[in-house]
Parts: structure tokens; sequence; C-alpha cells
């Protein structure tokens, strides 16, 4: 009788391919290159735990099965999507009874480790410390954001870096045996290196779906033209909610605050190829010209508050160009952060203090009881004053003296608000020295 199970499906391009040692792995050099961290690590006689934070496609999943291998280690595999507190103990059973019949230690390797929580996280550091697992995790998120902080104590971190172009090339060379059809030209091949962006496991999915499209369509050559016709649109790397989006939208500020305006559209654009929400950088580029402007050019604020509402208005794409134009005036204008500076120091100093009774002198007086208790008694109404400014007058609680938190820079407007400034307190210099004669 044929056993219709018995047949084997052939194992996808990126399968075939996976490292058999890591004398084998394509990229990484700066980790496992010969004197590199992990390297040396690997090279010792004892395995630690440790996490592998990059991007996808990079071999987090393959380092981690070669370092077991290269020990001895039992391999347990879990995807911390799927693994609850149930599994994870009971990995560490099979890792007692491992040790107990067979001498040999384990290695629990956990994907996308960023997403246990707490309680399994928890459940997973007593076996840790104590050695009966050694975890190898696998991330695309910062890790110190993610994973507690007993955990990381116990586990070295590793980062991984994309696929260069000339790593990819070498993938490329060694999957040619194993595939049909023609060669891809040069261009094709460009192409190619680009719709991965640095994933390999990408490049050779791609690389096989393309021969596979050039045998079945009859084609000669795969060339630039083909590969564009047989390929689906793809996006650069970029997570809406990852470490790629905290990068992203960091450099974007960084570059308007150095008054760049083509690296800040630059990464403007990255983020909006890959899919970010609009209406969020629509709400940073309002952010910006109140923190990185303010009132060097207050009117920054107002265009970054129309390209907002141009944007609701138009949707994408039209919309995105109001916010272009709003994010280059922001970075090309003159800049301050000192109402920001002012802003949290004030914060901080009410945060620190105690709670304060407002001045009876400042306090509204809407009935004859609150006059009759001296509410807004010797107040003075600064349009009454010369120049409308009550010089002299204390608007602080009694006992807190007057504060200096906004200091304005020699920048845009704001040198003039400083004169202005320098001017009132004069004023107030001067008829404090004629209340004390």
């Amino acid at each position: 009788m044929t056993d219709l199970f018995a047949t084997q499906p052939r194992a996808p391009l990126a399968e075939q391919l996976r490292p058999e040692s890591l004398d084998d792995v394509v990229g990484q050099s700066h980790l496992l290159g010969p004197g590199r961290p992990l390297r040396l690590a690997l090279d010792g006689r004892r395995l630690h735990s440790f996490i592998l934070w990059g991007p996808p496609g990079v071999g987090k999943t393959t380092i981690a099965r070669l370092a077991a291998k290269a020990f001895d280690y039992e391999f347990i595999a879990e995807s911390a999507v799927a693994a609850g507190v149930k599994e994870l103990r009971e990995a560490a059973a099979r890792a007692q009874q491992a040790l107990d019949h067979h001498g040999r230690s384990t290695v629990l390797f956990l994907d996308e480790i960023h997403r246990l929580n707490k309680s399994q996280q928890d459940a997973l550091l007593p076996h840790v410390e104590n050695g009966r697992l050694t975890l190898i995790g696998a991330t695309t998120e910062n890790p110190s954001f993610e994973v507690n902080s007993a955990l990381l104590s116990r586990a070295q971190v590793y980062v991984l870096k994309p696929l260069s172009d000339a790593e990819l090339r070498q993938l490329y060379a060694r999957a040619q045996p194993s595939l049909e059809g023609p060669a891809f030209e040069e261009p094709a091949l460009e192409a190619v290196i680009g719709f991965a962006d640095g994933d390999g496991r990408k490049f050779l999915n791609l690389v096989e779906q393309l021969a596979n499209a050039a045998v079945a369509a009859g084609v000669e050559r795969i060339d630039g033209g083909f590969v564009s016709s047989a390929s689906a649109a793809t996006t650069r790397r970029f997570d809406k909610g990852g470490e790629a989006f905290y990068d992203q939208i960091s450099a974007l500020i960084k570059s308007a605050r150095g008054s760049d305006p083509d690296a800040a559209l630059y990464w403007m654009a990255r983020m909006i190829d890959g899919g970010v929400d609009v209406r969020y950088l629509a709400r940073r580029i309002i952010i910006l010209a109140s923190e990185e402007v303010g009132n060097a050019d207050p009117r920054a604020l107002q265009v970054a508050v129309n390209a907002s509402e141009a944007y609701e208005r138009l949707g994408s794409p039209e919309g995105e160009l109001a916010l272009a134009q709003a994010l280059v005036y922001i970075a090309v204008a003159p800049k301050s952060n000192a109402v920001s500076v002012a802003w949290h120091q004030a914060l901080s100093f009410v945060r620190s203090d105690r709670t304060r009774p407002v001045p009876l002198h400042l306090r509204n007086a809407p009935t004859q009881l609150m006059k009759d208790l001296g509410y807004k008694k010797d107040y003075r109404y600064a349009h009454d004053e010369p120049d409308a400014y009550a010089a002299g007058e204390h608007y602080f609680p009694e006992d807190v003296p007057e504060q200096r938190w906004y200091q304005p820079v020699p920048r845009g407007l704001e040198t003039k608000i400083a004169d202005k400034l320098d001017h009132l307190r004069k004023l107030d210099f001067e008829m404090r020295k004629k209340e004390k004669r």
C-alpha cells in the first residue's frame, strides 16, 4: 500500500540554504567574525543566554540553532506569541529530563521574545537563573523596552544588521545551483536586492518565485522588465509601532531641528512610503513648530496647524504636500526651545512644591463677602497703568520669588521679545526701588 505522506514537500529555497555551521552564515561579521563578540562567546566552553535583536530575515533563528548544535544542546523552539506560562514550564520540565537522563543541557529559543508579558517573563526567569534553560531570544523590537531588567541582566544582547547588497549577492551565488531557468541579469538582480531591503529570507523567496515564474512563462532571460512585471509592489522596512518607527520619527525631528529641510523630507517620505498613519506625522509637525521654533517665529505653529487641516480636507496623497510645506518651513525657521524649556521648568517646580493659595489681590470678588474678605484688594489693573504695565506688581504666590524660566534666544522674533522683557524688568526695578524709599 502506498503511503501518501511518505514523500516530503520540497523545502523553500531559503530553508534549503540554511547554513550548517557558523562559518556558513552570510552577514553579521561584526558578531561572528574572528575575534568578534558572539564568535568568542560561542568558541568558549559554555553557552550563555543571549538575545538577538535585529530586523527580519538576517539570521536570528539560524544563529540560535547553530549555537545549540555547536554545544550539542537540546533545542526547544517556541514562539512568544503562542507560548504561555504553561508552555514555558513544560519546556523547563523537558530540560530537566534531558539533563537527568542524558546529561544534556537545553537551549530554549523564544522567537519574538518582546511579546512575553510580565507573568511569562517571571515564570521563565528562575529556570534561566539556575541554568536549567539557556535562553536565546529573537526580537525585532528594542529589548530594553520590552524585556524586564531581571531577564536582561542574565542575557547578553547582540544587535544584528540588515544584510548588505554584497551579502545578498553572496546568497544569490549560493542559490544559483538550486534554481531552475535562466540566470538573473544584473539590472534584474539589482531590482530584487532593492525589493529585499536587507532581508535575506525575503530576497531568497523573491529569487525563487521569479525563477519559477520565468520557467512557467518560458522566458529566456530574467531582466529588469520581467522583475517589475512579475513582482508585487513592496514597501521598505517599517514597523508602525516598533523600533524602526521611533528611529525614523527621531531622525525626522532631529533633521528639522538641525535646519536641514531635505533630510527632514527624506525621513517623512520614508515613513509615508512605509505606511505610517499620516495624521500622526501631522501631529508631530505641529509639536515641532512649538517645541523647536516657538516664539522665534510664531507663524510656524499656524503653518503647521493649517497643514494638518489641509490634510484632513484632502487626504493622501494631495494633503501630504501641505505637510511637506509645513515641515520645510519649520526646518528653515529660526529655532528656539525657550518656551519648551520654560514650560518644563514650571511643571517641575509646581510638582515639587507644596500647594500654595492664590494671593488675595489676584482673586476675583464677584460677591460682597469676597470683597469684605479682601479678595481683589489693591489689585492694579494693567490697562489703567502707563504703557498698560503695572510695574513692580507681583503675580506669584506669597513666599515664591519671581522666576525667570522663559529666556528668549537671540534669534527671530524672540530678539524683540527679549528687548521688551528687559524694558519691563527695568520698570519693575525702578518701581520697587521707589517703594523702598
